[in-house]
């Protein structure tokens, strides 16, 4: 046990082994490439920060000790840190002192609290101030271990939150992404944070707002990306199908089984199956799929036993299931059993900013494709601009062909107004002459 009163030298713990715990944040570190995390140890009890020190450079970090708050704070001054591991009770000014100045000039930086002195009023007040964790003195030697590493884990899981975050943002994470929004920063930051879980994902949104888009982004830029991505549209498919699309069967079970088929599930081995339009699942197959969620293994169609799965479910919808689950038409325990990550994707008509970052994207794939550069003039990209977007236009998808190039323009200026308009669209071969097409299109409605 470390206590806040001072121990023999023979008496001071031995650094622990390492633990598959320990070995797994280890490599997790190593993995992200990023450098070993330094650690502050703060305490005016030598023997409690000489073994705290040895431990945490025993999990491979960098450590500078010091005995009060003012070594601390020069400490601080001198170099980065990552982790604070800080006394509540210390000569030269309380510990709560010191940590409300590391929160505030140093937001980032994870503290770990410990006091030998532990009431429920310190706890909540250091939590309030901004610690991340709380050691209560005497602690075992397990229980720092067990807290170094997840300081360790948290740090990792930030950095690779950022970094996607940022791929994201600039649109380089799948090159599909688009958009700096408020709105688009907000999902962003969600699907950041959910990419490296394995939960449950439940996407919401209009129809051809991109919810497989979303779904897709989850999977490959999580951990196992290298896994299969399997969608699956429940909407499209008979519910006897479906059902043996999702759990499988065996020879004979029906007729036309002339062989065994694994399902949708079993065969994705920790990937992600997207079921896309869930709303359309049938009750007796939402009651199926509710129990592979729960058991995490799946019965094939005739066939006496069951079989493990491990995928990752993620599944979107263009209905309102909260609504549908009061009429008696979606299964409320399979709702909640989805419904642990909640993500909304916004229509364009709600991220207009975007607009133009899309219309750049959609053109720079058009030269891409026909080698041939392409420019919006300016009234076209005000006509965009004032265009009440419909769902189903937000997600279009680039033309493959030259004849087909203003296929995105004639969809944003759709409307029944008589009036036409003429959308210069500037075309130069990549490698000849130039050229200038015109497209005749009739102009959004301002109604």
């Amino acid at each position: 046990m470390l206590s806040g009163r001072p121990a023999p030298r023979d008496a001071r713990p031995e650094a622990p082994r390492r633990t598959p715990l320990t070995q797994t944040a280890a490599e997790r570190v190593a993995a992200a490439g990023t450098p070993p995390m330094e650690v502050l140890v703060v305490d005016d009890d030598a023997s409690v920060r000489r073994a705290c020190a040895e431990i945490a450079r025993t999990l491979g970090f960098q450590v500078t000790e010091a005995a009060d708050a003012l070594q601390a704070r020069a400490a601080l001054a001198e170099r980065a840190t990552d982790l604070l591991l800080l006394d509540l009770h210390m000569p030269g000014g309380s510990g709560l002192t010191l940590l409300d100045e590391v929160r505030t000039a140093h937001p980032s930086m994870i503290v770990v609290v410990m006091t030998a002195y532990a009431s429920v009023k310190t706890a909540v007040e250091a939590m309030r101030i901004g610690a991340g964790d709380y050691l209560t003195k005497p602690f075992t030697l397990e229980e720092l271990t067990t807290t170094l590493e997840r300081a360790a884990q948290r740090r990792t899981f930030d950095a690779e939150s950022r970094a996607l975050r940022e791929k994201l943002r600039t649109g380089n994470g799948l090159g599909m992404l688009v958009g700096k929004s408020p709105v688009m920063e907000k999902l962003y930051r969600i699907l950041s944070k959910v990419a490296y879980t394995t939960h449950p994902v439940l996407i919401l949104g209009e129809s051809g707002t991109g919810k497989e888009l979303i779904a897709r982004s989850i999977h490959q830029n999580g951990p196992n990306k290298s896994r299969p991505f399997i969608p699956v549209d429940c909407g499209a498919l008979v519910p006897t199908l479906i059902e043996s699309e999702l759990f499988g069967h065996v020879k004979g079970a029906f007729t036309g089984a002339n062989r065994s088929k694994v399902g949708l599930l079993a065969a994705a081995e920790r990937g992600t199956v997207f079921l896309d339009e869930i709303g359309e699942l049938p009750l007796d197959l939402q009651a199926k799929l509710l129990r592979a969620l729960q058991e995490r293994e799946v019965r094939p169609v005739g066939a006496t036993h069951s079989v493990p799965i491990s995928a990752r479910i993620v599944a979107a919808t263009n209905r309102d299931l909260a609504q549908m689950v009061e009429q008696g038409r979606f299964r409320k325990d399979l709702f909640f059993r989805l419904n642990v990550v909640n993500i909304r994707v916004p229509p364009l008509r709600e991220r207009k900013s975007d607009i133009p970052l899309l219309a750049a994207h959609v053109l720079d794939r058009m030269r891409r494709e026909n080698s041939m550069n392409y420019t919006f003039a300016d009234d076209a990209i005000s006509l965009l601009m004032q265009y009440d977007w419909p769902a189903t236009c937000a997600n279009s998808s680039t033309p493959s062909s030259v004849p087909a190039r203003c296929r995105a323009a004639r969809c944003c200026t759709s409307a029944t107004s008589p009036r036409r308009c003429r959308t210069t669209v500037s075309t130069s071969r990549a490698a000849s002459r130039s050229t200038s097409s015109h497209t005749t299109c009739p102009p959004p409605s301002r109604a």
